[in-house]
C-alpha cells in the first residue's frame, strides 16, 4: 500500500511539472512578413528583411510608385545579373542590382550588373544597396560607369518619395556615376610594380 501511495505521489509531481512547463512556455508565432508598401517601409524595415528577395520587391514597387511604369522585376533563378530593369526620363534602359547587405558590397555586384547590360539591351547600370561599398567595388564601378547608390542615397530617395518630391527622388536615382578615366596603360607607364604570372607564361611556352 505504501509503495502505491509513493508511486501516485511521484506520478502527480511529474504530471504537475509537465503541465507547468507547457503553460509557462511562450507561444511561438511565425515571424510576420513585412507588408511591402513603399509609403510605409522604413530603412529599419529593410534592415529586418530576411533576405534580398523582399528588398528587390520593395525597389520594384518603389520604382512603379515613382512613375517608372515599365519597371520590370526579373526572374530570380535566371536574372543574368540584374534584379530590376526600367527606363529613365531620358529614355535610357537601366539595369539594377539590388543588395541588402549587413556588410559593404564587393566587386561582384558591379561585375554582375555590368555583364547583364547586353542581355537586357540596356544603356546604363546601377547598384542600389542598404549598406556601403568596398573601395575595390567603387574603383571597378568607376572604370565601368556603373552608378552606385549607397545607404544614404537610398534613405534620401525613400524620404523624398514619402514627402511627394518625386522628381527630386528621380534626380538621385538617375544621377550620373563617378567615372575614372585612368587606364591600364597609366599603371604600366608609372613606377608601380605590376606583378606578372611568370609561371603561366612558362607553361604557355612549354606547350608551344
Amino acid at each position: 500500500m505504501t509503495k502505491i501511495i509513493i508511486f501516485m505521489v511521484i506520478l502527480v509531481i511529474i504530471t504537475a511539472a509537465f503541465v507547468f512547463k507547457v503553460l509557462s512556455r511562450k507561444k511561438s508565432y511565425p515571424p510576420r512578413s513585412i507588408v511591402i508598401d513603399p509609403l510605409k517601409i522604413t530603412i529599419q524595415d529593410i534592415d529586418r528583411m530576411e533576405d534580398g528577395t523582399d528588398f528587390e520587391e520593395y525597389l520594384y514597387r518603389l520604382f512603379l510608385a515613382l512613375g517608372y511604369n515599365d519597371a520590370y522585376k526579373t526572374r530570380g533563378s535566371r536574372d543574368f545579373g540584374s534584379d530590376l530593369v526600367f527606363t529613365d526620363r531620358e529614355g535610357y534602359r537601366i539595369v539594377v542590382q539590388a543588395k541588402r547587405y549587413s556588410y559593404p558590397v564587393g566587386v561582384g555586384a558591379v561585375q554582375e550588373v555590368y555583364s547583364s547590360m547586353r542581355y537586357y539591351r540596356a544603356k546604363k547600370s546601377m547598384v542600389i544597396s542598404s549598406n556601403q561599398y568596398t573601395s575595390a567595388c567603387e574603383e571597378l564601378a568607376g572604370y565601368n560607369a556603373v552608378k552606385l547608390h549607397n545607404r544614404s542615397d537610398l534613405i534620401n530617395i525613400m524620404d523624398l518619395f514619402k514627402s511627394g518630391e518625386i522628381n527630386k527622388a528621380k534626380d538621385i536615382i538617375e544621377s550620373e556615376p563617378r567615372i575614372i578615366l585612368d587606364s591600364w596603360d597609366n599603371y604600366m607607364n608609372c613606377n608601380k610594380v605590376i606583378k606578372k604570372d611568370f609561371r603561366a607564361e612558362k607553361r604557355l611556352v612549354a606547350k608551344k
